[in-house]
């Protein structure tokens, strides 16, 4: 009985706050990574590629999707990336622009997720504030911050540098010869991220990016509000 006793004591005055600061982030960076990639293999599959079926990589299981530095950088700096979904534009009618078309599904779903994040947050707003519950709070910080992170992870990965999806797009314009030239030289394009995240350099323009959008997109949460009041007001 001390022992358990001694135990309560310990639960009841160990301090949640860190922990709980670490899963608002990761769980929506979760969200935002397995989606993304999701949305790139189920594109491809339509498109004729069904190569990241194959490779088991058409799921909801984020596990399978991360890549666990990425997903620091996530947590840490709201932007970051995963593990690249495997496409063959050989399997595409038109190889170009259907790696374009795939590469744009992930940005593009990460828009939506905001947009509807933003939209449960005002929606919810009211009878989570109202609630005064500790859970409710935490959960609707999270909702914000899905919004949030995935707006970061669609502007991040429009970057025109390799591997991420901007490349692809930007890529689809120029010649067949060259295209093929520059994608053989993507893996240097890892370090070249590396270089510019973690010297700040992308920093300044990259977070200017994202308010501009996020606070575009807020008004979702505004249409969500008014709904809210209306059915919980």
């Amino acid at each position: 009985m001390i022992g358990i006793s001694a135990l309560q004591e310990i639960w009841e005055g160990f301090d949640f706050s860190p922990v709980l600061s670490v899963l608002l982030s990761v769980i929506p960076s979760l969200v935002c990574i397995t989606l993304h990639e999701l949305s790139h293999g189920l594109v491809a599959y339509a498109l004729g590629d069904d190569t990241a079926k194959r490779a088991g990589r058409l799921t909801l299981n984020p596990i399978r999707h991360l890549d666990w530095m990425g997903l620091v950088m996530m947590v840490v700096a709201h932007v970051g990336w995963a593990k690249p979904v495997p496409v063959n534009m050989m399997n595409f009618r038109a190889p170009k622009r259907g790696m374009a078309v795939t590469a744009l599904a992930g940005p593009v779903s990460n828009v939506l997720i905001t947009c509807v994040f933003f939209f449960l947050y005002g929606l919810l707003f009211l009878p989570f504030t109202i609630s005064g519950s500790a859970a409710a709070d935490y959960l609707l910080e999270m909702i914000e911050l899905t919004a949030v992170i995935s707006m970061g992870y669609a502007v991040f990965n429009l970057i025109p540098i390799p591997p991420l999806d901007g490349s692809k797009v930007l890529f689809s314009l120029i010649s067949d010869e060259a295209y093929y030239k520059l994608m053989r030289y993507e893996r240097y394009g890892m370090l070249l991220l590396y270089l510019l995240v973690f010297t700040g350099i992308l920093g300044t323009p990259l977070h200017s990016a994202i308010a501009f959008l996020t606070d575009k997109l807020f008004i979702f949460a505004r249409w969500g509000f008014l709904l809210g009041k209306y059915l919980f007001g």
